[in-house]
């Protein structure tokens, strides 16, 4: 998708603060000189992955993102543990940022719109300098929370920790230090590297690729793939629908194995009143039945303002005629999309306060 925005002195990456990120990277090409050191450090990169998949998206995500759910403060404190152990910044960071992507999202304040291009909203975004700080207006619910403020403080400490657990680890079981580090970086750092990227698309994919069952002012997509990668998190459209359902997957075949999880938990007490699509949620704005998808024709039309800029023209009044046209054309569907997602939102209020959670 071609970038329509250029970038700002501050939203260029910042290079020297971005270091380890990069370097983590090259982690994988030294196991061609430290081996493996176990056929087991395969195993545990796998459930690494999906055990930090399901702390991202149940936790980050589902929970202090969306409040789509309850539990109590020692298993909220155990969930953003788990999540800060994948090295993807704090959970306060992460929370107050995906809620203002919700805000605009697809809009030229989205700090991770696709409409910027592949990488800005594949990772750019997170390594420029402006997005850096924790926006803590966003978070009132949270920002009070001695532990969680503890969490996003040192946010390297739980990785760090896991990562020398993974280590020794392999160092009883191949009775080498090398060995150790083979097992280190397949097992911890490749599983790390894989969780950032699998995480990503749903930012940078999910809003290009797939179908869309619901029509709304953004270019969500549901994609299997981007499901199966993330726990659930790939029914994307879904999501952006109706923000509050702790159940992503809306029917028996869309697999979210986050939310199974999250059952099973509820099952024995560990958190509570799991929110779900009402009916009337399910049937509200499909577009098969017709209802106009603003999000698409949003994006649809700035392609052709873009396509239009590149047109000749042979006076100068031609063109700003164009210009002045197609600028109050967009200012009034940015009047109708604000509007709308205005009303959906106070719509979806009141029912969450009508509904049981």
């Amino acid at each position: 998708m071609a970038r329509t925005f250029d970038l700002a002195p501050d939203e260029k990456i910042d290079w020297l603060r971005t270091l380890p990120f990069w370097l983590v990277h090259l982690l994988p090409f030294a196991a061609i000189y430290t081996g493996v050191g176990h056929w087991s450090a395969w195993v545990v990169m796998v459930v690494l992955y999906y055990a930090r998949v399901f702390f991202i998206t149940g936790g980050y995500h589902r929970y202090f993102s969306h409040r789509s759910y309850q539990m109590g403060r020692v298993m909220q404190f155990l969930m953003a543990l788990g999540g800060t152990s994948a090295f993807q910044r704090g959970v306060l960071w992460w929370a107050a940022h995906h809620r203002h992507h919700h805000k605009y999202s697809d809009q030229p304040e989205d700090v991770h719109s696709p409409k910027r291009g592949f990488m800005w909203s594949h990772m750019q975004w997170f390594l420029a300098k402006t997005h850096f700080d924790v926006q803590w207006d966003l978070i009132p619910d949270f920002r009070d929370n001695p532990e969680l403020k503890w969490l996003n403080k040192h946010e390297f400490v739980p990785g760090t920790l896991l990562a020398v657990i993974v280590f020794f680890v392999g160092y009883f079981i191949s009775g080498t230090w090398i060995g150790a580090a083979g097992y280190c970086i397949i097992g911890f750092w490749l599983s790390t590297i894989l969780l950032w990227h699998g995480t990503f698309t749903v930012n940078s994919l999910a809003h290009v690729f797939g179908r869309r069952r619901f029509a709304t002012r953004d270019t969500s997509r549901n994609n299997l793939l981007i499901a199966l990668l993330t726990g659930g998190e790939g029914w994307h459209n879904n999501h952006h629908h109706y923000q509050a359902s702790c159940r992503q997957g809306f029917y028996w075949y869309e697999i979210d194995m986050t939310y199974y999880i999250l059952a099973a938990f509820s099952k024995v007490g560990l958190v509570r009143n799991l929110r779900q699509p009402p009916e009337r949620i399910l049937n509200k704005h499909l577009i098969k039945q017709g209802h106009a998808d603003l999000g698409m024709f949003h994006a649809q039309w700035e392609r052709a303002a873009k396509a239009l800029s590149t047109v000749q023209f042979k006076t100068a009044e031609q063109k700003k005629a164009l210009e002045e046209l197609m600028s109050s054309t967009r200012t009034r569907i940015d009047e109708i999309v604000r509007t709308s997602h205005e009303k959906a939102e106070e719509l979806i209020a009141r029912s969450g306060d009508a509904d049981p959670a």
